[in-house]
């Protein structure tokens, strides 16, 4: 899914991540607390995803605050995970400049050592969010531009369904 955050000074930034759960709570992803996507937020808690598949013209928009997951919910998540993405989660200082490829190696490396033999624990910096969706818009590609376009907004009540425009 594609995944919109935005940074202090408004400016938006997107990009896809892997959708881990999903429930009546929400949609849930996994990264880096120290991430650029990660820092947005925590700084600003509320973030879009788009689901979009061309092949049959179908879109699907999520909307809405963002919480953490809980810690039980990460370290399940994270010990499902190969033991070299584990790894990889200790190595990685994710969205800080790498100075070469041998860097992250010698990373991985001293990961690797110090996790010999040993179960790799979940980062101290590395959870999950679940975005709680306030706003559903599902598309529906048609000919002539003429789509269809169903926006379900959350209230006290529970959901309203608007037709939208093209």
């Amino acid at each position: 899914m594609t995944l919109a955050t935005v940074d202090d000074a408004g400016h938006p930034s997107a990009r896809i991540v892997l959708l881990k759960d999903v429930d009546a709570r929400g949609f849930v992803f996994y990264t880096n607390y120290e991430s650029r996507k990660g820092r947005e937020l925590l700084a600003h808690p509320w973030a879009a995803l788009c689901f979009h598949w061309q092949p049959m013209e179908r879109q699907v928009r999520v909307e809405g605050p963002v919480e953490r997951v809980s810690a039980a919910e990460a370290d399940a998540y994270f010990a499902s995970r190969a033991r070299m993405s584990r790894i990889g989660a200790w190595a990685s200082r994710q969205s800080a400049t790498l100075e070469s490829d041998a860097e992250l190696r010698q990373r991985v490396q001293e990961v690797e050592a110090r996790f010999a033999g040993g179960d790799v624990p979940r980062p101290p910096n590395w959870s999950g969010f679940r975005v709680a969706p306030q706003r559903i818009e599902f598309w529906r590609g048609r000919p002539y531009r003429l789509h269809e376009r169903l926006l379900y907004e959350r209230d006290d009540t529970g959901w309203r369904v608007r037709r939208l425009f093209p």
